[in-house]
């Protein structure tokens, strides 16, 4: 934990506990605030995968696994914004090679459970989807559905495109269209996104989206990642209540423990309060 300002104010709160408890707290916390997210990113060649990463993320992308690497193994790319470090790995798009896709199942399945999150681009123009729909339901099933969340990418090329770089009526009533089929053909768990990088459109509500399908702790580290323009007041505050659930989760863990004496495990009961406001008081510090 590499606050001292946030160090301190959670060491206050809970000096009233054995010093091996209050540290064994601490530690735990500690592995919280320095968590390192995982966000998988695919569709097919041209979804504009890279763009919306550029226009989402503050963080300088360094490759971390080689172009050349074994097949198996998908892209992985290092985000960083001063220590704080998220990967993206970038899958491959299915559909697109009948031979492969047997192999990129395999991958996936090896994939999503180290995931936080998959962003699934599928193109506004592309509606060639039963290969989509048939992997989301085989190889994603009812296990990882919770970590999609769908993004129609590329959204100012929806038909009748206006050519003035702003999104039409007419368009933005076809891309509801579009959502609805995905709605239909995916049963998604999560509402489907629709963006434009190039329009700069819908980015925000996808932002915010993003935040809301992760899980709680690593929705704090992925904020601290984002461009400042989403980091709006509604991200920040999902954030900072998912830090406090997962702080009182750590209180809870350490208080369910076998061996803890009862009178420790009342004064963990007891500071729980407490320390939950200040793990939201002391967010920005962190994050």
């Amino acid at each position: 934990m590499n606050n001292p300002e946030g160090l301190k104010s959670f060491q206050q709160s809970l000096s009233g506990l054995p010093q091996w408890a209050s540290e064994r707290i601490l530690q735990q916390i500690n592995q919280l605030t320095d968590y390192e997210p995982a966000i998988g990113i695919m569709g097919k060649t041209g979804a504009g995968k890279s763009s919306l990463c550029n226009a989402l993320f503050a963080g300088e992308v360094s490759p971390v696994s080689d172009v050349a690497a074994c097949t198996r193994e998908p892209l992985r790319f290092c985000l960083q914004v001063g220590e704080r470090v998220m990967t993206l790995v970038d899958l491959p798009g299915v559909g697109e090679s009948r031979s492969r896709d047997a192999e990129y199942a395999a991958l996936y399945r090896q994939q999503l459970p180290r995931l936080d999150l998959v962003l699934w681009l599928i193109k506004a123009d592309d509606r060639a989807l039963a290969v989509d729909e048939h992997f989301y339901r085989r190889v994603i099933g009812e296990a990882y559905r919770h970590k999609v969340l769908f993004v129609i990418s590329q959204s100012d090329k929806t038909e009748p495109t206006s050519g003035n770089g702003q999104l039409s009526t007419a368009q933005k009533q076809n891309i509801s269209h579009k959502i609805g089929l995905l709605h239909e053909l995916f049963q998604p768990v999560h509402p489907v996104c629709a963006v434009s990088v190039r329009a700069r459109w819908g980015l925000r509500i996808m932002a915010e989206r993003m935040i809301r399908c992760l899980p709680r702790e690593a929705s704090s580290p992925v904020v601290a990642q984002l461009q400042s323009p989403f980091r709006t007041t509604a991200v920040q505050e999902k954030a900072r209540n998912d830090f406090g659930e997962t702080v009182s989760a750590v209180l809870d863990a350490v208080s369910a423990f076998p061996l803890i004496p009862a009178p420790v495990r009342s004064v963990i009961q007891a500071v729980r309060t407490t320390v939950v406001s200040v793990a939201r008081a002391v967010w920005n510090f962190f994050f």
